[in-house]
């Protein structure tokens, strides 16, 4: 997949530098502790626990089929296995932060941190694919350049990214997008329209991040009868 990015795509700018992929290996080591934790017991009548596992398996047999079409070069086909790794990801974040009350530390490590991860670089990789699937379709534009189109689509990146972040304060995906964003400015250090952009909307992101607990109040801490419920589901 490396491959394919640095030679077939290697015209597409939103791509990051090639060091910004090793999130990966973050993404797996979350989803491997999410996939211990809730194996709990006690975990089984936890409505968004349940409804959060259901969705990242469907999310997980589509990355396996977007692995295969990616290599195999059908762009537009893989945008459409990736919007459907992206959606249940979404369902499945909506349904850990549907309650509005701040979670335990253990469950912010193990549920509400690795889910965030996943969702934010799978964002940012879908801004990617789209990118990528118009890049081989030699779509004109509109007559809008690429380096412009880049910019659009960094700022609309960092905006929804600091819509998170103030209504969910959520860190974890704010700086994932920080991560990207960094990475793009690096790629394109040659570029001054580009790298200054991307290294300016990253800036106001960890600003924003860093002013959190003075913009948006914290929410109550999660009670431990709502964080540890009952083994048997009272439906």
């Amino acid at each position: 997949m490396g491959e394919i990015s640095n030679t077939v795509l290697g015209g597409v700018l939103i791509t990051p530098a090639s060091y910004a992929f090793a999130i990966w290996g973050l993404i797996y080591l979350g989803l491997i502790a999410y996939g211990i934790f809730q194996l709990r017991p006690r975990l089984h009548a936890d409505r968004s626990i349940r409804q959060a596992s259901q969705l990242l398996i469907v999310a997980c047999l589509a990355q396996v089929g977007w692995i295969f079409l990616f290599t195999l070069q059908l762009f537009w086909a893989s945008v459409g296995l990736m919007l459907l790794i992206l959606l249940p990801l979404m369902g499945a974040y909506l349904a850990l932060n549907r309650a509005g009350m701040r979670p335990s530390r253990q469950r912010r490590w193990l549920v509400q941190i690795p889910f965030s991860v996943y969702f934010a670089w799978i964002s940012v990789a879908t801004v990617i694919n789209i990118a990528a699937a118009l890049y081989i379709s030699q779509w004109g534009g509109f007559g809008i350049g690429d380096r412009l189109w880049t910019v659009v689509m960094m700022g609309i990146a960092a905006g929804i990214a600091a819509a998170v972040l103030l209504q969910y304060r959520d860190r974890a995906f704010g700086l994932v997008i920080v991560w990207a964003l960094g990475a793009i400015a690096v790629r394109h250090s040659d570029i001054a329209l580009l790298w200054i952009t991307a290294a300016g909307l990253a800036l106001g992101l960890v600003a924003l991040v860093l002013l959190l607990p003075w913009l948006v109040p914290a929410r109550s801490r999660l009670p431990k009868s709502a964080s540890a419920p009952p083994a048997v589901d009272p439906k």
